[in-house]
């Protein structure tokens, strides 16, 4: 007789699919809203006739809707359940896609790039907090993991689906596309996702208002070190993504299609790393494989940063950033397990600080790549290097990976 220890314990393996496809396709709805349009920035700057510094600023103001749009939806879905906040998140998507699409200004271009983070933001949030309504201990890495793996395809198809939307038609149709997609999510979130937080657990463990929920996850030294090292190695990857189309393909002559391409098989390092980590986990503790993850990202880094110094052209930057990329897949489900492992009663609450810091810190950290400018790799290698070694002092001073209690299996 199977004992169920965790709601999910009991769905079918159907139900389970259902529940990595949908969960996984909106999650992967912030991935397309950032990098879709990655292709285009030359294109944009040239269409809008404003400098490359601005158009990098467009992708920083969606970070800034994600990190304020998880704030909120994750602490209301905590409140009033799951479905209500991921549809009315998801519906601000839509709408907010089609404004960018029809922007007559920059200025326009900014505030409707903000409202799709905001839009976006609740795909992520409420989806690791249904995955932790579900699951705990092993099961959880199991499930984040095949999560990450319909996820991880987005940054893989986004940039080579932009780079083929650029083909046919203006770079204002990619978001025409986005509000489709976010349209077909929409969709699918009232049709197939159950509510996975009663009335009685919305307030399970005195954890019923916004001051109690916060104070149980900041008097968390685990989850605070955590949530600092998954910010800092996003912020590392976020300088590539802000950086890339500009280096790539005005510094080493790439088209678009080329770049889209490229940036694909850099991103089956993330998808690779994520399922490697998640395997591993199941014999190693997170906090140890995040350990040797920080340091290649570290060694990546400042390999890019010496090679591209010594000359050594495109494949200098492309082979260490290859493992750059595919040790930041290592680390996320490690950090996602770490911080909501143990904070179940305020998951949803969690999952915002934890996608909020990701996107704040990368917001205000990747512009300063285009402020020293991007005629070489080394202002992108360096704060990649810069954000791998503050992670690894938290990790060893803050988390402390010896104190971290084991998963329950």
């Amino acid at each position: 007789m199977t004992t169920v220890v965790h709601p999910g314990d009991s769905l079918l393996p159907r139900q389970r699919l259902v529940y990595v496809l949908v969960l996984g396709a909106l999650t992967a709805l912030g991935s397309f809203t950032i990098d879709l349009y990655l292709p285009a920035f030359p294109v944009i700057e040239g269409d809008l006739d404003v400098p490359t510094a601005v158009i990098q600023l467009t992708l920083t103001a969606t970070t800034v809707g994600f990190a304020v749009g998880q704030l909120l939806v994750g602490p209301w879905s905590d409140r009033v359940g799951r479905r209500l906040p991921l549809i009315a998140a998801t519906s601000i998507h839509v709408v907010a896609s089609l404004g960018v699409a029809l922007a007559p200004a920059i200025e326009w271009l900014f505030v409707f790039r903000v409202l799709q983070g905001v839009g976006a933001a609740a795909g992520g949030v409420v989806a690791m907090a249904i995955v932790r309504d579900l699951f705990g201990g092993l099961p959880l890495v199991r499930m984040l993991s095949r999560l990450s793996l319909v996820n991880g395809l987005a940054p893989i198809l986004a940039p080579v689906i932009g780079s083929q939307l650029l083909l046919v038609m203006p770079w204002r149709g990619m978001f025409v596309f986005l509000a489709i997609y976010g349209g077909l999510g929409l969709l699918a979130s009232v049709l197939f996702l159950v509510e996975t937080l009663p009335p009685a657990r919305r307030v399970d463990l005195g954890h019923s208002t916004a001051r109690e929920r916060y104070r149980a996850l900041f008097s968390d030294r685990v989850f605070v070190g955590v949530a600092i090292i998954a910010g800092m190695t996003f912020s590392g990857l976020f300088a590539y993504l802000s950086s890339s189309s500009f280096l790539f393909q005005q510094v080493y002559g790439l088209d678009a299609q080329q770049f889209g391409f490229l940036f694909a098989i850099n991103s089956l390092g993330v998808v690779g790393g994520v399922q490697a980590s998640s395997f591993l986990a199941r014999f190693v503790g997170p906090q140890w494989i995040l350990a040797v993850a920080l340091t290649v990202l570290l060694l990546s880094a400042g390999t890019i940063v010496v090679l591209d110094s010594l000359g050594f052209g495109l494949m200098g930057i492309l082979v260490p950033l290859w493992f750059f990329i595919t040790a930041c897949g290592f680390s996320f489900p490690c950090t996602q397990v770490l911080a909501l492992a143990h904070h179940g009663s305020e998951a949803g609450t969690a999952a915002s600080l934890l996608g909020a810091l990701n996107f704040g810190l990368a917001g205000a950290i990747s512009p300063i790549v285009g402020l020293f400018g991007i005629d070489t790799a080394v202002p992108m290698g360096s704060i990649m290097a810069c954000t791998a070694f503050v992670s690894i002092v938290v990790l060893w001073t803050v988390v402390r990976p010896r104190s971290v209690p084991a998963l329950a299996r």
